[in-house]
């Protein structure tokens, strides 16, 4: 922990192990960065809001990428331009697709991609 950080920032970060558990580290989509901090539905399909919050809920406790693997996920590993992402399923053709390296998601994305 660093001597800068506040004592409630120390502890949110810890877990009841006392360690720091893994997380989502970086996103590449604005709208769905500011809806996972701030619960802002503008940049992202409304009708998706709650699919895509247990979805980064689920992500940002993942430790191991097969941690996403759960009925209705989809979950598989992209090719061609999104070689080293993973994919799982929102809704019809949209998909969150991230980055994952050392028990944290980056380069999380929401897109339509078919």
């Amino acid at each position: 922990m660093h001597r800068h950080e506040s004592l409630s920032h120390q502890l949110a970060r810890r877990s009841p192990a006392g360690y720091i558990p893994a997380l989502i580290t970086g996103f590449a989509h604005k709208g769905l960065e500011d809806f996972f901090y701030e619960g802002s539905k503008r940049g992202i399909q409304p009708r998706h809001a709650q699919r895509l919050a247990d979805i980064l809920d689920r992500l940002d406790a993942a430790q191991h990428v097969e941690d996403m693997r759960y009925p209705g996920s989809g979950l598989h590993p992209l090719q061609g331009t999104f070689a080293g992402y993973w994919a799982v399923r929102v809704s019809g053709n949209w998909r969150v697709i991230f980055r994952f390296d050392n028990g944290n998601a980056f380069a999380v994305n929401y897109l339509d991609y078919h």
